[in-house]
């Protein structure tokens, strides 16, 4: 499963997090909570756990995502390491807007 691919990756490259954001950081209505969170601590706090929520409710998934082109820009200090975790990330979009993965 790819969200597990997700968490995993996130852990090999020390993005994964304990300490939970606050309720302010986590308050934000912006896209991705740029204004208040990493994009890993939104991957991990926002868009794992909604998924994931949804799958264990049976409820329809997003049908029209864009995480790579963010994840491009908020991973690029880690160059290759990236690589995997981009790949993960672009197989979710074209997963769930419906274009063959």
């Amino acid at each position: 499963m790819l969200l597990v691919q997700l968490f995993q990756e996130l852990k090999t490259l020390t993005l994964w997090q304990k300490r939970r954001p606050n309720l302010c950081e986590m308050a934000s209505t912006l896209p991705f909570h740029y204004d208040t969170l990493a994009f890993e601590q939104w991957l991990q706090f926002v868009f794992i756990e909604r998924i994931s929520l949804m799958i264990e409710k049976n409820q329809p998934l997003p049908s029209e995502i864009s995480l790579l082109p963010m994840a491009e820009e908020s991973f690029k200090n880690l160059g290759n390491k990236a690589n995997t975790l981009l790949n993960i990330i672009g197989q979710l979009d074209s997963l769930l807007s419906g274009r063959n993965i």
